[in-house]
């Protein structure tokens, strides 16, 4: 009994023994990708320098390079073209660019909130109300910026075509010429132009905050200015690579959010504005990183709110559910 036992502890022994010398099996190595992104001078912008300095340091996850462009219109002919494989686009573009492209891109994470603002040269301006009778400069008919401010004057009650006056300018910088000639004028502009704007004109002030207001409505949903598309083709082919650079743009963001002087140089580096611009700006730009579930809920309520203004601004039809991008 007892050399049947001992025989017994011998093979034991030699099994944990054996079993001790087997390695783990190696995980395969992470591939770095490379990566094209293409940006828009402003907030959608800013918030990703801390990745483009990590990236011009070789410390990046992936093999990035960056392109940033002064309008949407350059960037999303190389994005369907294949010559960048992630841009940052106004929000509802991003619904467009689906649509049109028979699903060619996905929506990867909302950048940016609200960065409008009512502007005045005066203090008159409290609320939605005391805009009644007025004239407001502003930019982007036919885009966001026009069903954003639609959207609020309904919701508060006031007539966009007979309520108020809409004269819509091309350019940010016309607007504040404007602001400069007249007494008591009123604008929307977006940050970093309002900033600009401040720089140049005594006195003018934020009068409402069009993020604020749409917040205040409680609909459910939220007013987003800037997202980041990947093409689903790449998207598809690289799951790992876009991770990493999902993990590695919130970081950036949160850099940017929490160290703004040191961001403001950055932001200046990479030519998107000057630093003291940006230094002022940022706290106003909204800068965020929303993915997964909590980016799907806040775009679809968003794009809602422009599907019952105008089908046309989100291309014609909401995105399916194969449109938000999921780890």
């Amino acid at each position: 009994m007892k050399k049947t036992l001992s025989i017994l502890l011998i093979v034991a022994l030699s099994t944990l023994m054996l079993v001790g010398c087997q390695t783990t099996p190696k995980q395969p190595a992470y591939e770095p990708a490379e990566i094209r992104i293409g940006g828009l001078k402003g907030p959608t912008s800013m918030g990703m320098v801390q990745l483009m300095e990590s990236a011009e340091a070789g410390t990046a996850a992936n093999d990035y390079t960056f392109t940033i462009s002064g309008s949407a219109d350059e960037v999303t002919p190389k994005l369907i073209q294949g010559d960048l494989d992630i841009v940052a686009v106004p929000a509802n573009l991003a619904s467009v660019l689906y649509n049109n492209t028979n699903k060619a891109v996905k929506l990867l994470a909302v950048n940016t909130l609200g960065v409008m603002y009512i502007v005045e040269n005066g203090n008159e301006i409290e609320s939605f109300a005391d805009l009644k009778g007025k004239t407001i400069y502003a930019t982007g008919k036919g885009s966001t910026p026009e069903y954003v401010l639609r959207y609020l004057f309904s919701e508060n009650g006031l007539n966009p075509d007979t309520d108020v006056t809409i004269s819509w300018k091309a350019e940010p910088s016309e607007t504040v010429a404007l602001l400069a000639q007249t007494p008591n004028s009123v604008a929307m502009l977006p940050q970093p132009y309002v900033t600009v704007a401040q720089t140049q004109l005594e006195g003018l002030r934020i009068a409402i905050d069009l993020t604020k207001a749409w917040d205040d409505l409680n609909n459910g949903s939220t007013l987003i200015t800037g997202v980041l598309v990947v093409r689903s083709e790449f998207a598809d082919a690289h799951p790992e690579q876009v991770a990493k650079f999902l993990d590695e743009y919130k970081v950036s963001t949160e850099y940017v959010n929490a160290n703004i002087p040191e961001a403001a140089q950055l932001i200046e580096k990479f030519g998107i504005v000057k630093a003291a611009v940006a230094e002022k700006a940022v706290p106003y730009c909204n800068i965020t990183y929303l993915e997964g579930a909590e980016m799907k809920t806040a775009m679809q309520g968003y794009l809602d709110v422009l599907f019952q203004q105008n089908p046309k601004a989100v291309g014609g039809a909401l995105p399916g559910d194969d449109f938000y991008y999921a780890r």
